[in-house]
Order: C-alpha cells, then sequence, then structure tokens
C-alpha cells in the first residue's frame, strides 16, 4: 500500500471517529508521519496508534493528535507553545496552522532528531528549547494556546501564567499517578477575565511529565563509581 492510500485511509478513519476540522485533517495528510517513526516500526508508521521512540517516549496516536488540535482550536496568527517535543510529530502538524510553534523537549537526543526532521521538511515556524517543561518558555510568553504532550498531576501555574486572556490549553491529567494508564483524560482549560474555566474532554494514555531535566552522567557515575576525566 502506497503512502498515499495509507494517508487517504487514516484520514477516512479520523472522520469517522469525529475529527472534522478541514484545516487540521489537511495538517495530518500534509505530515508525514513516516518520518517522525523510527525504523523498527516503519511499516505501521500511518497506523492509527501510539508507538515507541527513544528514551522511553511514544509518538502520539494520530487520532489523539488530531483531537487535541481540535480541541485547540489554532487560528493562523496564533504563537502555541507545546511541552513535550518528542518525536516532533505534534509540532508539525500544528506548523501549518498557527503563526509560531515554540516547543520544549527535556531530552537533548530527541530534541536534535526533532530539529533534523523540522530542517528536512523547511517548517522555518518552529522554534526549539532544551529545557524543563515544567516552566515553560516565559521569555516568549504569553501564548494564545499551550499543549502538553505529556501527562500531569495538575497543569502547572506556570504554564497558566504564561497563556494570554482568551487562552486555551490542552493537557492530559491524571489525578492517580499510581494508575497513570487507567486514569487519564484531556482536559480544556480557558483563560478567562474571571480566571480559569476548565473541561474534561476523552480518556487517554500518555507517558509522564517529569520535572527538571535528566540526569547525562553514566549509572556508574551516579553510583560514584565511574571514572572521570
Amino acid at each position: 500500500m502506497s503512502v498515499d492510500t495509507r494517508a487517504i485511509a487514516l484520514l477516512m478513519e479520523l472522520r469517522r471517529q469525529g475529527i472534522t476540522d478541514q484545516r487540521v485533517l489537511g495538517a495530518i495528510e500534509r505530515t508525514p508521519r513516516d518520518l517522525f517513526v523510527d525504523e523498527p516500526f516503519a511499516t505501521q508508521s500511518w497506523e492509527n496508534t501510539a508507538l515507541p521512540i527513544a528514551c522511553g517516549q511514544t509518538i502520539s496516536q494520530p487520532y489523539v493528535v488530531a483531537y487535541m488540535t481540535q480541541a485547540l482550536d489554532v487560528q493562523p496568527r496564533h504563537r502555541v507553545l507545546e511541552v513535550g517535543t518528542g518525536s516532533g510529530y505534534q509540532a508539525a502538524v500544528l506548523s501549518p496552522l498557527c503563526r509560531m510553534v515554540y516547543t520544549i523537549e527535556r531530552h537533548k537526543p530527541l530534541l536534535a532528531r526533532a530539529e533534523a526532521r523540522f530542517h528536512a521538511l523547511k517548517l522555518h515556524n518552529i522554534v526549539t528549547r532544551h529545557g524543563d517543561g515544567y516552566k515553560g518558555w516565559p521569555e516568549q510568553a504569553p501564548f494564545d494556546r499551550i499543549l502538553l504532550s505529556a501527562v500531569v498531576p495538575a497543569v502547572p501555574p506556570a504554564l497558566i501564567e504564561q497563556l494570554k486572556p482568551g487562552g486555551i490549553v490542552i493537557a492530559p491529567v491524571t489525578k492517580n499517578p499510581e494508575a497513570e494508564s487507567v486514569s487519564q483524560h484531556l482536559v480544556k482549560i480557558m483563560r478567562t477575565d474571571e480566571g480559569v474555566a476548565q473541561e474534561a474532554l476523552i480518556p487517554v494514555v500518555f507517558v509522564p511529565m517529569i520535572p527538571g531535566m535528566p540526569d547525562a552522567r553514566t549509572p556508574q557515575d551516579r553510583n560514584g563509581t565511574g571514572r572521570r576525566s
């Protein structure tokens, strides 16, 4: 089956699942998901399923990417913050829908691969940062829209503060971190003049969002037994 045929089949499935925004469907169609999937899973790249990537992370199911993007209601002049770049697929889908995408990733190897993909696809309106997603990107705030690509117990206050009045956050949230895979759901948070309003959306499964930065030392170094030069 050709890539075009697989893309058409995926779009038909997304429509059956309730994705109606033609701009979102067009962005999914134009974003070559096979470029964002690791070689062992290449034959599954256009299937409507999540797949493993490096650093213990995943590339999200296309339906979830499409649903979150549709719920975010991105407009052409918007500046969007994504927390959790991962493979770069979600940022690539957002790219044609808005003015700028700012995306943060704590795993440097993942970020480097995503940046190479953005360059190959000539997605010049995506700006990347290696950093702690819990802190957001205050130097570029405020944002019209914020999307979290990893699950949190609650949306960090720093991110709410970086949202414009009238802005929207879409995030996976779990109230029970010990049972993440069965207790997660998407929430839509809208910043209003009176504060914030929250709406529950659909059940999902995401990897957890970890505060801080990964320890770049080897396990031996962390145990105090590694060789140092």
